[in-house]
């Protein structure tokens, strides 16, 4: 007997970890009558993890205007129709919006199977402030994300974009101009064996090494409380930390650790410490 109601459902799925899906969403996938998803191949893998046996019918950004014509005319007839995407909570930077839209204008019933999302799982462990702004992905071209990041740099709350790894060091310099003083929070492989989190003030970090492929959600911390002004001699309690630190330490680390202890850019560390050593 089938307890669910004809309509739309927007299943979250695992961000990667198969086992992190609900049991409710389990449940709607084997009775859905036709899965909507990004890649097939990719949620194959899903359904077959869990030998459900359902036709899956490919609905991408390219594709998904058509497709939500006839998954509507199925709706219509009293189908059940789950759409899913590659990995976490559909329509949050992935397709499903125009779909909920023409749902809406037909009076078709719509229903969230809630679940994993690379939102929150970043935010719960970034250790910023939980009032946050979710961003998504940013476009390619340098005027569009300049444009973007001047809008978004005078939002005091934490910010969350996603971002594809290999591109990553690309982005980081226009986070470094825009959103000085914040502290960053990135996230690759969540949930999965090779889990890594990178966690630094914006200033000093130098970006990811590796070139690898896929993609990773980043965090920026909300703004520093703290009024940003320039640090120059006057700053007796700075000088003098910067004086011990200078005894036992090569101007590199010093410049370093003051930097990231403070919160202050390392150019200007560096050359509050240069004034210091010849006097």
């Amino acid at each position: 007997m089938n307890d669910f109601l004809p309509g739309l459902y927007i299943v979250s799925t695992p961000i990667g970890n198969l086992e992190d899906i609900t049991l409710r969403a389990l449940k709607v996938l084997k009775n859905s009558d036709q899965i909507l998803c990004e890649d097939t191949r990719r949620s194959l893998k899903l359904l077959n993890y869990y030998d459900i046996k359902k036709k899956l019918v490919s609905n991408h950004k390219f594709n998904e205007k058509n497709v939500a014509n006839s998954v509507v005319e199925l709706l219509q007839k009293g189908k059940i129709i789950s759409i899913i995407s590659d990995a976490g909570t559909p329509t949050l930077s992935d397709p499903g919006q125009i779909l909920i839209k023409e749902c809406m204008k037909k009076n078709i019933k719509i229903f969230p199977i809630p679940g994993a999302s690379a939102v929150t799982t970043a935010i719960s462990v970034s250790g910023f402030n939980d009032k946050y702004f979710f961003y998504g992905f940013l476009p390619k071209k340098s005027n569009e994300i300049e444009k973007i990041c001047n809008e978004l740099k005078n939002y005091n709350y934490s910010i969350v974009f996603f971002l594809p790894v290999i591109k990553f060091n690309f982005y980081l310099k226009y986070f470094k101009k825009f959103f000085s003083g914040r502290k960053i929070f990135v996230a690759r492989e969540m949930t999965k064996i090779h889990e890594t989190f990178y966690r630094h003030n914006l200033e000093s970090f130098e970006g990811l090494k590796t070139n690898v492929k896929g993609e990773i959600t980043v965090v920026l911390s909300k703004k520093n409380s703290k009024k940003t002004r320039d640090i120059n001699l006057d700053n007796e309690k700075l000088s003098v930390e910067i004086l011990k630190y200078l005894k036992r330490y090569s101007l590199k680390d010093v410049v370093k650790l003051i930097s990231e202890k403070n919160g202050i850019p390392k150019k200007t560390i560096y050359k509050l410490c240069l004034k210091l050593k010849k006097k």
